[in-house]
C-alpha cells in the first residue's frame, strides 16, 4: 500500500498527521506530506482512517 498527498488540495489541517504519524507529517511549507513510500500493514488502517477523515480529499490510498 502506498499513500500519495496532493499538495496542490491540502490545506495543511494536520488530520492526517495526528491519526497516523508514522506515515504523514507537516513539511516547512504547511502542507502535509508522506515521510514512507510504503505503508506497513500494521499502519494501513490508520492511513485509510487519515485519507478519510482529510477535509479536501487530499489522500489517495493505492493498494
Amino acid at each position: 500500500m502506498k499513500a500519495i498527498v496532493n499538495q496542490e488540495a491540502c490545506i495543511g489541517c494536520g488530520a492526517c498527521a495526528a491519526i497516523c504519524d508514522k506515515v504523514f507529517e507537516i513539511n516547512d511549507e504547511g502542507l502535509s506530506t508522506t515521510i514512507t513510500d510504503k505503508v506497513e500493514e500494521e499502519d494501513s488502517q490508520e492511513v485509510r482512517d487519515a485519507a478519510d477523515a482529510c477535509p479536501t480529499g487530499a489522500i489517495l490510498v493505492e493498494e
